[in-house]
């Protein structure tokens, strides 16, 4: 899982992406979201995990004060168990806390299968093994831009591929390859935050 990054987010190829998004019913904060689906990757004895999203974190695991919500709200959940590893995503919700909730609430009921007594956990994870990520390229690459592109020809690249590959009226559709195109646009501004020189 060298491959794999917390930021920004790295999905599974499994699984297909969600076109119309809901706002979802979870009363919970980011910090809760994220502290019950670490504590059940915890009780299913799941090692190495890593929580993928478009949302930078600080060191403690939480999202900075002034966070905004990401285009792409998905969340990718990568662990091993007993030396496999498996994938599990979810994109459906609006907010990237909601995705994070659900998967929580997603490996909650699979463990619910060993403990009811009609199959194994490993049986219950069996469709969920992870595949290689599909980003490999470097931000630069995706947007069509030189690594040292200055802010405002970062934002017109990112602007035409939008009007290209948006799933809700781009000329091309292509809801996979906004996703690569939306998380590549989140490390080009990481980027530009780091090295002082981006006003976005």
């Amino acid at each position: 899982m060298n491959d794999i990054s917390a930021y920004p987010l790295t999905w599974a190829t499994i699984y297909p992406r969600t076109h119309k998004r809901e706002a979802a019913q979870f009363q919970v904060s980011f910090s809760v979201a994220r502290d019950d689906l670490l504590n059940e990757l915890r009780l299913l004895g799941a090692k190495n995990v890593i929580i993928s999203s478009n949302v930078p974190l600080r060191k403690d695991g939480l999202p900075y004060a002034n966070f905004k919500e990401p285009d792409d709200t998905g969340v990718a959940v990568y662990f091993s168990l007993k030396d496999k590893s498996y994938a599990l995503c979810c994109d459906r919700w609006l907010k990237t806390k909601d995705n994070m909730r659900a998967i929580g609430l997603h490996i909650a009921a699979m463990r619910g299968m060993e403990r009811w007594g009609v199959g194994s956990v490993e049986q219950a994870f069996a469709g969920y093994q992870a595949l290689p990520p599909s980003i490999e390229k470097k931000w630069w690459q995706i947007l069509g831009v030189d690594v040292r592109a200055s802010d405002d020809e970062v934002k017109a690249a990112y602007r035409e591929l939008a009007r290209k590959y948006h799933p809700d009226g781009g000329n091309s559709p292509d809801s996979e390859k906004m996703t690569e195109i939306n998380a590549a646009y989140e490390e080009a501004k990481q980027a530009g935050y780091k090295c002082g020189h981006y006003n976005w």
